[in-house]
């Protein structure tokens, strides 16, 4: 079984002795947790059904569910690096949680090595498979807004934006992105702003422009969105750089209300001058702010468009600050007024990209090596980003249920810091698994199992 190796024996107090030994040990306690989120959606299941796997299936010992399960787990526990894999390879709840076998052989059989995962990557990555991934990101995001208490809401609001991911070497597609700063690849995610659900990621070349390729991929997500029942209607918000000709045609074409800002020109400068001044009377002692509205053709549209000016006056400014909104909503539908408080809740929707950005942290580092060419090293980062996205619906599936109970907000960090990094001992007897964790974390244990257990079992 091994034996006890004496590590360290700190200065400051003699009685403290540090030692390794054999016992079955682990700090990734909350994976059994996220395991059970995945089976009761379903989506594994689905997944390991739908993909096509060219392997031999005599010489199969991991299943491409088994590894999908392993990446995804890993980045939910905070494991963003692929290497991270053999450091784990002895840790024996993600040997549970991971496999897709049941008693105790997890324990006895060997976990996925990096190198098993790589040829993966490899393998998620063909086009048909990439699909089916971002399949099963919708899937999961739908299984999971089943449980919110306005399931039935009618409207709801799509968040679109560019989240820069800082990479470091050569990878394909990777570019020094200017307005960045940095090299960078330049994926688009979409997000829903009213439940905090990510339900798509498209990954872009450093260099793309904000809006390149939005113009076929807003209409095709949001049309899957409809089919799965997530909702009925969208509206989109979107910020300056895809207020192009393109991707709004795309928008109306597709029957999707849209509120973007414009960024400002001479021309819409011209137009909004007569609008920038006060009010008769005293200034007020608070801010306070305004509209106009504005027809408007930019030389990328095709025809003109409704704007709205917004001015904004502060007690110590000498001059009126101002902005513009373009939309295809009618001003009967949505006024000035209105139209601003929809835009101003895309703040949120920022928060969520800016959580999947610093928790989950997608880490993509396939370059050219051997004989793969670009394209291939640039459709394994794709499906690298997948899998990380699809980290982010299994731990907002428990943030979101524990924010109900306890009737507060919880940060994705927050999450994976109480609830999740909790510390176990693996104990086999008699055929059976004992997973023994700290009395500190029962009481919150005990909540989030009530949680899961009310969670619905999802068939696809």
């Amino acid at each position: 079984m091994g034996e006890t190796v004496s590590l360290f024996a700190p200065s400051f107090n003699g009685s403290v002795q540090v030692e390794a030994r054999p016992d079955r040990t682990s700090s990734d306690a909350g994976a059994l947790a996220a395991r059970e989120v995945l089976e009761r959606s379903g989506v594994m299941d689905w997944l390991s059904a739908e993909l096509a796997d060219a392997r031999n299936p005599m010489l199969v010992q991991h299943t491409l569910s088994s590894q999908l399960r392993t990446i995804i787990l890993q980045r939910v526990q905070g494991w963003i690096d692929q290497s991270d894999t053999d450091a784990l390879r002895d840790d024996p709840v993600l040997a549970l949680a991971c496999s897709d076998r049941r008693g105790t052989t997890p324990l006895e059989q060997a976990r996925p090595s990096q190198p098993t995962l790589s040829r993966m990557a490899k393998a998620i990555a063909v086009e048909t498979n990439r699909t089916l991934v971002h399949e099963g990101l919708l899937r999961l995001a739908a299984w999971r807004l089943r449980q919110e208490p306005q399931r039935q809401r009618q409207v709801l609001t799509l968040d679109i934006d560019g989240l820069p991911i800082e990479v470091f070497g050569a990878q394909a597609g990777s570019a020094y992105n200017v307005y960045a700063g940095k090299r960078i690849y330049y994926p688009l995610i979409a997000s829903i702003a009213e439940t905090g659900d990510l339900v798509g990621a498209l990954l872009r070349e450093g260099q793309a422009g904000p809006a390149a390729e939005a113009d076929h991929w807003i209409p095709a997500l949001v049309g899957r969105m409809r089919d799965l029942g997530i909702c009925r209607q969208v509206q989109v918000r979107i910020d300056a750089g895809f207020t192009g000709g393109p991707t709004l045609s795309a928008l109306e074409a597709a029957k999707l209300h849209y509120v973007g800002r414009l960024t400002s020109n001479p021309v819409l400068e011209r137009l909004a001058a007569p609008l920038l001044r006060r009010p008769p009377g005293r200034p007020p002692i608070e801010p306070r702010e305004w509209t106009h509205e504005l027809v408007y053709q930019a030389e990328s549209w095709d025809e003109p468009r409704r704007v709205v000016l917004v001015v904004q006056e502060r007690p110590d400014d000498l001059f009126l600050n101002h902005f513009f909104l373009v939309t295809n909503f009618t001003e009967a539908r949505r006024d000035g007024d209105q139209l601003l408080a929809l835009y101003r809740r895309r703040g949120k929707a920022e928060a969520h990209m800016g959580e999947l950005k610093s928790v989950l942290t997608p880490h993509l580092s396939s370059t050219c090596r051997g004989n793969s060419t670009c394209e291939e090293v640039f459709a394994r980062n794709e499906a690298n980003l997948l899998l990380s996205v699809s980290a982010y619906p299994v731990m907002h599936a428990m943030r979101r249920a524990l924010e109900r109970k306890m009737k507060q907000g919880i940060s994705l960090r927050r999450l994976r810091e109480r609830y999740l990094k909790v510390a176990a001992t693996v104990r086999v007897h008699a055929r059976r698994v004992t997973v023994v964790i700290a009395q500190s974390a029962a009481e919150l244990w005990q909540v989030m199992t009530r949680l899961l257990e009310r969670m619905p079992v999802m068939v696809w």
